[in-house]
C-alpha cells in the first residue's frame, strides 16, 4: 500500500544511474561505460576515477559511440552508452537497429533527460517518443524506473541480463520513495497500491504523480489499483490482466506521446484479453516548449490532478 513507500528525499532519476554503474563496475571487471561528451550530466564522475581504463569519451559523435558499444560486446564488455534520451534514440536510430538489435548485441543504451521534465532545453531536447521508437525494435527490453533507488537497482540489474537494453531515465530532483531492499525484476510488474474501482498503471516519474491521484482519489471512497510499470517491454501481461479483471477500467500515465508509449502497450493487452474503458494521460500528439518541470507537468495534463480526472471518467464510462 501507500504507507509501505514513504518519501524518504528527493534525488534526480540520473543520479541512481550514476551510483548504479559504479556499484556494479566495482564487482563486474566487463562493465565499460561510453558517452557522448555528456559525462558529468550522466553523473559518471565517480566511475571516472575509479575505473578510467574501463570509460571512453567518445565526444559528440553518438553513431560512433553505438559503434563502438557494439563491437565491444564481441570481446566479452558490457558496454553502457551515456548521453541524453534524444540523442540515444532518434539520432542514433538507424545505428541501434542494425548493429544492436538486428545484430543481438549486448548493449545497455542508458537515456537520461528524457520527458517534459528536461524543462528549460525545450521541445528539440525533450524527446518524447523514445519508448514507442525503442519498444518496436525486435528483443530491444525497454525499462523506465520511476525514482533514484529504482533507477539505482535497474542499472545494476541490466549488467547480469543478456541483450540490448533501452534504460531511460530523467534530469530533476524527484521524490525518492522505493524502499532500497526491494529487488528490481526486469519484466515484473510492481504493485504500489491495491484497490478494486479503477486500474492505474504508470511509469517514470508519473509513478509518483499517480501515487498522489491515489491518495485524492482515496478521500472521495474511490479505490485504486496502482501499478508501476517499470518495465515497459517485456510487459508483465498477467499482471495487467490480473488488475484489469477486477477493476474493469484504466488510466496508463507516461511522460510520452500518447502513440506507441505505455498507454498502447497496455491497450493491446487489453484489448486481446479484456476490453475495458482506458483514458490516457500523455501528452497529445504535440511537441514540448521551454519552461520549469512542473509547470510543464500541469500544461501538458501529466500531474495528479489529471490522473484523478482520468480514473473517473474512465469508472464513469464501465
Amino acid at each position: 500500500m501507500l504507507s509501505d513507500f514513504p518519501v524518504q528525499n528527493e534525488k534526480e532519476t540520473r543520479a541512481g544511474f550514476g551510483e548504479g554503474i559504479h556499484a556494479v563496475a566495482a564487482t563486474n571487471p566487463n562493465v565499460v561505460a561510453l558517452t557522448a561528451d555528456l559525462a558529468g550530466s550522466l553523473k559518471l564522475n565517480a566511475f571516472m576515477k575509479d575505473f578510467p581504463e574501463r570509460f571512453i569519451q567518445c565526444g559528440i559523435a553518438e553513431a560512433n559511440m553505438i559503434g563502438i558499444a557494439a563491437g565491444m560486446t564481441i570481446g566479452g564488455k558490457i558496454p553502457y552508452t551515456t548521453t541524453f534520451a534524444n540523442f540515444s534514440t532518434s539520432r542514433v536510430y538507424d545505428q541501434i537497429r542494425q548493429s544492436v538489435a538486428y545484430s543481438g548485441k549486448n548493449v545497455k543504451i542508458c537515456a537520461s533527460h528524457a520527458g517534459l521534465t528536461l524543462g528549460e532545453d525545450g521541445a528539440t531536447h525533450q524527446v518524447l517518443e523514445d519508448i514507442g521508437m525503442m519498444k518496436m525494435l525486435p528483443e530491444m527490453t525497454v525499462i523506465v524506473p520511476c525514482d533514484f533507488n529504482q533507477t539505482k537497482a535497474a542499472t545494476i540489474a541490466i549488467a547480469d541480463f543478456q541483450g540490448p537494453v533501452y534504460l531511460r531515465f530523467g534530469r530533476p530532483k524527484w521524490p525518492n520513495f522505493t524502499p532500497l531492499d526491494i529487488p528490481f525484476e526486469i519484466g515484473k510488474a510492481q504493485v504500489i497500491h491495491e484497490g478494486t474501482d479503477v486500474s492505474i498503471f504508470a511509469c517514470g516519474h508519473m509513478v509518483w504523480e499517480a501515487m498522489k491521484a491515489v491518495e485524492l482519489l482515496e478521500k472521495e471512497n474511490i479505490s485504486c489499483d496502482l501499478i508501476n510499470i517499470h518495465t515497459i517491454k517485456p510487459l508483465d501481461t498477467e499482471a495487467v490482466i490480473q488488475s484489469i479483471r477486477k477493476t474493469k477500467c484504466i488510466v496508463t500515465a507516461e511522460e510520452h506521446q500518447i502513440n506507441g508509449g505505455l498507454g498502447d502497450s497496455i491497450a493491446q493487452v487489453a484489448g486481446i484479453r479484456c476490453p475495458c474503458p482506458h483514458e490516457y494521460i500523455a501528452v497529445k500528439d504535440t511537441f514540448g516548449e521551454s519552461g520549469k518541470p512542473l509547470e510543464l507537468l500541469q500544461k501538458y495534463g501529466l500531474n495528479a490532478d489529471a490522473i484523478a480526472a482520468a480514473a473517473k471518467k474512465a469508472i464513469q464510462r464501465k
